[in-house]
């Protein structure tokens, strides 16, 4: 009876090393992604002065437009955490399309050479945002639903897992999604 009592105590703890290998696993996975997202943000962070001083040589007049975009990009800087990165995010890309629809009246400037560049640099580098943004919550939800289901939760908020929020769409964000582009020849 003795063995069979330290058998199944021996089998619980390897199935608990087990569950909790598994949370800690996907727990740095979420942290992995995060980073993926950040480093990208930071990218297109980089990026936004220079796109602002090339539109500012073309269209010095356009001043409430530039400010609007650079203090977007000092709020995304300063956002911590991925529901507050959303949130300034979705500020700066709605800012950053304002400053778009402002080149539009600027021919001289749809030709730049270097205005060209940095907006295909920020095209791409929108494009992996968004990869970047569907891996960590992919990673989110997987390392969510190992918390929340049986029979890891019964332990995981006891061991210190706790859920995590997804890197989610904003307002701003889901208004330039659902307004169709135009195409004017």
């Amino acid at each position: 009876m003795m063995w069979i009592v330290l058998g199944v105590v021996v089998l619980l703890l390897l199935w608990l090393m087990l569950v909790y290998n598994r949370m800690v696993s996907l727990r740095q996975t979420t942290g992995q992604a995060w980073s993926d997202v950040d480093v990208q943000l930071k990218l297109r962070h980089d990026l936004v002065p220079n796109l602002v001083e090339t539109v500012r040589g073309y269209a010095a007049h356009e001043r409430g437009t530039l400010e609007a975009v650079m203090a977007a990009r000092g709020s995304a800087l300063t956002a911590q955490g991925p529901a507050a990165q959303a949130q300034a995010e979705g500020q700066l890309g709605a800012a950053l399309g304002r400053l778009m629809a402002v080149v539009e009246a600027y021919p001289d400037l749809k030709a730049n050479q270097n205005f060209l560049q940095l907006q295909a640099q920020l095209a791409d580098i929108d494009g992996k945002i968004a990869a970047a943004r569907r891996f960590f919550n992919n990673a989110v939800a997987e390392y969510n639903s190992i918390i929340q289901s049986v029979p890891a939760v019964f332990i995981a908020g006891s061991l210190g897992f706790t859920a995590r929020t997804f890197f989610e769409v904003t307002e701003a964000e889901r208004a330039v999604i659902n307004t169709a582009p135009q195409v004017k020849f």
